[in-house]
């Protein structure tokens, strides 16, 4: 029976609608995950609920907003293996959390109020390059599979860097190329055999096989403007490259072509000194002389059986290349409107360009700060991030920058993006414990005690 001042109160029966509404959606919220460590005081707070205190084991759901105080920080894994570090003054809300293994729809997106994280990303990430996002009020942080740390920084930030005595690093793009635009779906293979996605501004290291399938094109943009656009179904390795704007001509540019086509355009390593440059195949390698130039290697030169019109086919469309054929002593020079076809068969000079798959990448436009530096001081305010390893996207409603590993980024208050010059010392130098830290209570105490444990880094 309901009780008569119920029944005689439209505003008590409407509270008691709305209260039964948020308790059942409160039931109905998928799990997240749970808390792992907990120290000082924080709470989670589903949409209408009492808050609940965060400890060890207590479970997590979408929706849940998690909130730190002065001093207090909390570790939390996630059901896809996603684990984060949740800094002290921090406010972070699982908005949407969708997870079920092998599933197509996996989602996570987070909204970052205030303060700051330390994560490392699960499989949600791993399986799908768009399905996570973290949102702050500056900017969007898109997440590819990574490691990182995200700062929502006021005049805390500065401060907390100004108590740190040793010098900043340099921010270096460790990179030797990133991905500038591509269609399908684009792996690398690093030399330990590690094989991931990588996506639009995604990074190329030394060592790494890029692979494209059937129906996918990929362009890259080298450090030193080196252009490559790969065509479908090729495998291309980055063997050695290192170049420093300020001495190009000690640079090397060395790569080699396992099978497909490629369409390069050389850059400031082949300026400065074309003798560091290189194109290698199974069939012949390729010396440059400041050039652009097509390749396509199947059969033989791709170590593959090989039928009528496969081999190796270059052709200069600028400058010109030295072709060095295996096995022979004589080297071919290619001018302009010059190519050769290679086969078991012997050498054929063709002056017809080949048909190739991509555009020719000195018509694809390089976004403007996809390597540069700028000046960033460590008070501004705005949103930091540092990538220990992945690639993140930074997005603002002005513009995008792509960090890989070990780059820190920033995006400020009125929409700009930049990569600083010099790491922020508060994330070089952060104290809190990893979200994968083995003992992360031993972690704070000796971080307080101004002990750095050796086996933390940044």
């Amino acid at each position: 029976m309901v009780p008569a001042l119920i029944r005689k109160s439209p505003s008590v029966l409407a509270a008691l609608g709305c209260a039964l509404l948020l308790a059942a959606a409160g039931a109905s919220a998928q799990n997240a995950g749970e808390v792992e460590f907990s120290r000082g005081v924080g709470f989670a707070q589903a949409p209408g609920q009492t808050p609940r205190t965060l400890g060890k084991g207590l479970p997590l759901r979408e929706g849940d907003r998690l909130t730190t105080s002065e001093g207090a920080s909390a570790i939390i894994k996630l059901d896809d293996g996603t684990r984060m570090t949740v800094r002290p003054n921090s406010d972070l809300v699982l908005q949407q959390y969708r997870f079920k293994e092998n599933a197509p729809d996996n989602t996570l997106l987070m909204q970052l109020l205030r303060g700051g994280f330390r994560a490392v990303t699960g499989l949600i990430t791993k399986n799908s390059p768009n399905a996570a996002r973290i949102q702050t009020n500056t900017a969007t942080i898109g997440i590819r599979g990574t490691d990182f740390d995200a700062r929502v920084c006021a005049r805390d930030c500065g401060a907390e860097a100004s108590r740190v005595a040793a010098a900043a690093r340099p921010n270096a793009v460790r990179a030797s190329a990133k991905i500038v635009t591509s269609e399908g779906v684009v792996n690398a293979v690093d030399p330990a055999g590690e094989r991931r996605r990588v996506v639009d501004g995604g990074s190329i290291y030394p060592g790494d096989v890029v692979e494209t399938g059937s129906g996918t094109r990929a362009v890259l943009a080298f450090r030193d403007d080196t252009r490559i656009t790969l065509g479908a179904a090729t495998r291309f390795r980055v063997d050695n490259f290192v170049y420093d704007e300020k001495n190009a001509g000690e640079g090397r540019f060395l790569v080699s072509v396992l099978r497909g086509s490629v369409r390069a355009l050389t850059g400031l390593i082949a300026k400065a000194n074309n003798r560091n440059v290189g194109f290698s195949t199974a069939t012949a390698t390729i010396g440059i002389r400041g050039t652009g130039f097509d390749i396509i290697c199947t059969g033989a030169c791709a170590g593959e059986p090989g039928g009528a019109g496969t081999g190796l086919t270059l052709f200069t469309w600028l400058g010109s290349i030295v072709v060095n054929p295996a096995g022979q002593t004589a080297l071919e020079v290619l001018l302009a409107g010059q190519g050769l076809f290679i086969s078991p068969n012997g050498i054929v000079p063709i002056n017809t360009p080949p048909g190739m798959d991509g555009p020719r990448p000195d018509g694809v436009d390089v976004p403007p700060g996809l390597f540069s530096n700028e000046t960033v001081s460590d008070t501004e305010e705005g949103l930091f991030v540092f990538v220990r390893d992945g690639h993140i996207e930074i997005l603002t409603a002005r513009e995008v920058l792509h960090l890989g590993k070990g780059e820190a980024g920033f995006a400020g208050n009125n929409g700009d993006t930049r990569r600083p010059v010099q790491i922020p010392k508060f994330l070089d130098f952060d104290n809190m414990p990893l979200p994968n830290a083995r003992n992360p209570f031993l972690v704070n105490i000796l971080s307080e005690s101004g002990i750095k444990p050796n086996n933390q880094c940044n």
